[in-house]
């Protein structure tokens, strides 16, 4: 087997094996970055919704308490202008999405799905959980989502969600009295859960990967051309024709042109130790001759 094609099987190994770590690497840090990116849009929107809530409990809600006297209004809860406000942007990204999810609440939209109910739960279990994040599966895709525990902290509060009876009649009236009664301070109701899908932050990580990959595969297929070039000019070539000169002097072809490279390198050694030896097995034939 030739000395360049030895090289290049080597060559080609250590390529394979430096792609395949690499691309192990740049997938996972671009994986990882692509859903930092879904993590911080997803508390964007999260930050959004809270602050729409404390918009509409600190300076809508004031202005309605003499119309809720004669009728309910939702435009007066925190949680519905939050709602109706992030729903506004679904139109246009449908697959993003904010639900305060109760397990047991006034609105009847409002109500926690099993998957939701398992984050509430786990709220419960762990009451110092201040944000859980997690992933799920959607018909599109894959899906971020970030959850806030629903902690009712404020006594007042109570007055429309301890029992019917209690609640103010023009609240009863609109969503009858079995739903959003029974509540206790301090403990998690449900929580705010903000999705935003991860398939195009994903997809653009994968292109991003292949971007990646082929500029590395441009560098090793450039390193490996310069490296055969290097290995064939300054190491083949000059064996190759000192290998031919050897063949010829072998068989007493004596006359045979010198082999001379101008070079510090070990072939340049090689090539003066060849011609010492040729000069010294031309004396001894014409030593033998004589």
């Amino acid at each position: 087997m030739k000395l360049l094609v030895k090289f290049n099987l080597v060559f080609l190994l250590v390529f394979l094996i430096g792609l395949g770590g690499s691309s192990l690497i740049a997938r996972q840090l671009l994986q990882r970055a692509a859903k930092d990116s879904v993590v911080d849009t997803a508390r964007l929107l999260m930050t959004n919704a809270q602050g729409v809530s404390t918009y509409t409990a600190t300076q809508i809600k004031p202005l309605l308490e003499t119309q809720m006297k004669y009728t309910f209004l939702p435009q007066s809860i925190p949680a519905y202008s939050a709602a109706e406000v992030l729903a506004h942007m679904q139109k246009t990204y449908p697959d993003y999405a904010f639900k305060s999810a109760m397990l047991n609440p006034t609105n009847p939209r409002d109500r926690a799905v099993a998957w939701e109910e398992d984050i509430v739960q786990t709220f419960k279990k762990q009451a110092d959980l201040k944000e859980f994040i997690g992933e799920r599966e959607t018909p599109t895709g894959t899906s971020l989502y970030i959850a806030r525990p629903i902690v009712l902290t404020n006594p007042a509060c109570l007055a429309c969600h301890s029992t019917p009876d209690a609640a103010p009649k023009t609240l009863t009236d609109k969503y009858g009295p079995g739903n959003g009664f029974g509540w206790t301070l301090n403990e998690p109701l449900g929580a705010q859960v903000v999705s935003v899908p991860m398939t195009v932050p994903l997809h653009q990580a994968d292109r991003e990967l292949m971007v990646v990959m082929g500029v590395l595969t441009g560098v090793f297929v450039l390193i490996g051309a310069a490296l055969n070039l290097m290995l064939y000019m300054l190491v083949v070539r000059p064996v190759s024709t000192l290998s031919g000169i050897a063949d010829r002097v072998s068989l007493g072809e004596f006359e045979a042109p010198a082999f001379t490279v101008q070079s510090n390198d070990e072939i340049g050694v090689l090539s003066e130790s060849f011609n010492r030896m040729r000069t010294s097995l031309t004396h001894a034939m014409k030593m033998l001759d004589s």
